[in-house]
């Protein structure tokens, strides 16, 4: 009764009847009241999304696969210290963290969201040593900017460490039970479900709950992380919502809401891969209390939780001595994206790609070679596989496999796995490499190895919106909206990176398109973070700042961990002239990922509006150093110097800023500027005619000439000028500093004041 229970509970984990899974598994736990059967009942509950109930199942439980369960339902909840105290016991602690790499996975998560970085960063490389394919441990040491280069952490080391899991764990014969399984076979119907389940739990190498019920295909569909069937599903479109209808004149057309599932393959009834897949169970973007992993990851995230130029647009408004306009901050992106005009790059990529689209790429089909293979060499055991495998008969198995090695069949086994493992580990390699880039804000480099990827992952949605988040740091916002568009195309129930995409099209004042996305985004999932982030974009292009940010607020409300929300909170905040709010949310996001340069620019900016020079010097030179090619912020950083009358150091980092983004106006203007208090007026003049080139219809640029002029008695030269000035319509605050600078046209430097 025992066993037909528990294969009864895991089938309807496999069809995502988690209901009737709960159901069965009480009784089971009911009838049979062993730890092992509560583990499994705390997967059913966690698989749900009920995390309190595995919390309060699994209570003072010792057994180390209870206590890594236990520790997931607390970090779902946000008890941070109780789930660290389950994971490293008081009384040893030395003792080994239960689950291996997803345990140490799962500690560095709990590590790095109470600000001991050197020891998160300690348990993600544990991770990686345990299990190179824990990708999710990768991402967060590129986040925390501590990853060491691609080619070390998935080289030789590391194919030696998937070979001798796959060789010496017994993978191959669990391989062989899923085929056996999946086609029918009558022999796989003599294993009995207990067997199964002592086997899959003596090799759990498996990094999240799902491996608990011995089936980690239960995967939660898509980005939405709920299940696809019953009423549930129903009322999450069903949920209240401030976001009027009718965003724009057009509405969109009509969705597909069936969320699309994007996990392992599930024709299998267990998986034989020992790849960790804890970042979807712990990170799943519906939970409250979840780490945005990769939907940051911009992070997210910029997150990378991937760093974004919405600043750029409270640059504009901040610079209230210069007064340069919102066209040379904000609008730089419209000067990158003119530079490609009739052609895209995206467009060319994917042309140079698509002459590379019949390569082979041998890592496919990877694990259902292995079964195949297993299974025949295992024609030879049917004896031994149709009595079942406890413990013992598992390693007198795999004795019996090793004797065979020198057999064809065997040979050919394990060159299969050499051969799948150097595979895996070479496209990790490409794609580590370019997300560590990324994550150092190398964004042309990351660009160049995406490049080197075959195109059918390429043209995957993950990597599409890398690519789109690498052209947004570069402020090429045009490639950036091709690069989204097609990520929409490749992966249309995704959300990773749509957040970054949102605040492109704000760049870009596409308010149609934005609105449109905006729309899509809450019909696919509500209940995600960049829903709600690209909804407040969408108003905060409109200029209504509060509603914009009560949509940020609803971004973090569903993730607390979701850094780039709490940062556009302070953006609107500022926008608001709420200063004490606006410092509050960049120090939020600043919690959740210290390398987030966004927030501390945006410090740096309410600072230097406050003439709060040496904090604003601090702040801007701490993005700086996280994101050393941006021209935005080095230009601001050489402002708060020259305001502390550190003039020849602002001169050396407006160079930079100048060099670093050659059709960016704002350092040469603010570059005039210096030049112009040190008196050195050729100078200053010669750089603003080379301004007028980018932006010839600058009234700033014009009214600074006027200035020079002025203060070397050349009045009709000063007087032509002022008036090129007014011509160009400037703001109303420009136009009456413009006016009162020709008012004093004849006035004596010394008595001045404009």
């Amino acid at each position: 009764m025992e066993a037909i229970l528990r294969d009864c509970v895991q089938h309807s984990l496999r069809d995502f009847m988690y209901r009737n899974a709960i159901f069965l598994c009480e009784r089971l736990c009911a009838e049979y009241p062993s730890e092992t059967n509560l583990q499994l009942l705390a997967g059913c509950y966690l698989q749900s999304n009920q995390a309190y109930a595995a919390y309060h199942i699994l209570k003072g439980t010792q057994v180390a696969q209870s206590r890594y369960l236990f520790a997931i339902s607390c970090f779902q909840m946000d008890l941070l210290s109780e789930a660290e105290a389950a994971l490293c016991t008081v009384n040893e602690p030395s003792a080994e963290v239960p689950n291996g790499a997803a345990g140490h996975y799962l500690l560095g998560l709990i590590y790095r969201y109470t600000d001991r970085r050197k020891s998160a960063i300690h348990h993600f490389k544990q991770a990686l040593t345990i299990d190179p394919s824990m990708w999710a441990a990768y991402e967060e040491l590129c986040v925390l900017g501590s990853a060491e280069e691609a080619a070390v952490v998935f080289g030789e080391a590391a194919s030696l460490s998937i070979q001798k899991q796959y060789l010496h764990h017994g993978l191959a014969s669990q391989s062989l039970l899923t085929l056996n399984e999946d086609c029918n076979l009558v022999s796989a119907r003599n294993f009995s479900s207990e067997d199964v389940s002592q086997r899959q739990f003596k090799h759990m190498q498996g990094n999240n709950i799902r491996d608990v019920s011995g089936n980690s295909h239960v995967i939660l569909g898509g980005a939405s992380g709920h299940p696809m069937n019953g009423s549930s599903s129903l009322s999450f479109y069903n949920t209240p919502s401030p976001m009027p209808m009718q965003l724009s004149g057009v509405a969109p057309p009509a969705l597909c809401r069936m969320v699309q599932p994007n996990g392992p393959n599930m024709s299998t009834g267990t998986d034989s891969s020992p790849r960790s897949t804890v970042n979807s169970t712990i990170q799943a973007p519906r939970r409250k209390f979840v780490d945005e992993g990769k939907l940051r990851k911009i992070s997210s995230r910029l997150s990378f939780d991937s760093g974004n130029r919405r600043s750029n647009r409270l640059a504009a408004e901040a610079g209230a001595n210069t007064n340069p306009s919102a066209s040379m901050t904000a609008g730089n992106g419209t000067i990158n994206s003119s530079k490609y005009l009739g052609s895209s790059k995206l467009s060319s990529v994917a042309r140079s790609l698509a002459n590379r689209k019949g390569q082979p790429w041998a890592n496919e089909n990877i694990d259902e070679g292995m079964r195949n293979e297993t299974f025949d060499d295992s024609r030879s055991n049917t004896a031994a596989v149709a009595s079942g495998f406890t413990p013992s008969s598992d390693n007198r198995y795999l004795e019996q496999e090793g004797a065979t090695l020198s057999g064809s069949g065997g040979i050919m086994n394990v060159s299969r796995v050499v051969t799948g493992a150097s595979e895996i580990l070479s496209l990790l390699r490409t794609l580590g490499e370019g997300y560590r880039l990324s994550c150092l804000y190398r964004c042309q480099d990351a660009l160049d190895v995406y490049l080197k990827l075959p195109y059918k992952h390429y043209n995957t949605g993950w990597v599409l919106s890398q690519v789109g988040k690498a052209y947004c740091e570069l402020l090429e916002y045009a490639e950036a909206d091709r690069a989204f568009s097609l990520a929409r195309q490749a992966s249309p129930y995704s959300l990773e990176g749509m957040d970054i995409y949102s605040t492109v099209l704000y760049h870009v004042k596409e308010d149609m398109k934005l609105s449109y996305l905006a729309q899509e985004l809450i019909a696919t999932d509500r209940l995600a973070p960049q829903s709600w982030v690209a909804m407040g974009n969408c108003y905060s292009l409109q200029k209504d700042h509060e509603t914009a940010l009560k949509n940020f607020q609803r971004a973090v409300q569903l993730n607390s961990r979701f850094t780039y929300a709490h940062t556009l909170c302070g953006h609107e905040y500022v926008a608001l002239e709420d200063f004490e709010n606006g410092i509050k949310s960049y120090q939020s996001a600043l919690r959740v990922d210290a390398r987030h340069y966004n927030s501390w620019y945006g410090l740096g900016m309410v600072y230097h509006r406050q003439e709060k020079f040496e904090f604003a010097e601090h702040h801007f030179r701490t993005a700086f150093q996280i994101n050393p090619r941006s021209s935005i912020i080095m230009t601001y950083l050489g402002q708060a110097l020259h305001a502390l009358k550190r003039s020849e150091e602002a001169l050396v980092i407006m160079d930079k800023a100048i060099i670093a983004d050659k059709e960016n106006p704002l350092p040469m203007y603010q570059k005039a500027n210096i030049l112009m208090s040190l008196e050195r007026f050729d100078e200053a003049l010669a750089v603003l005619e080379e301004v007028k080139e980018y932006s010839p219809r600058e009234s700033s640029v014009y009214a600074l000439m006027g200035k020079i002029y002025k203060r070397r008695n050349m009045h009709e030269k000063a007087m032509l000028h002022f008036g090129f000035a007014l011509d160009l319509k400037p703001s109303a605050t420009d136009v009456a500093t413009i006016k009162a600078a020709i008012e004093k046209l004849h006035v004596p430097d010394e008595d001045d004041d404009v």
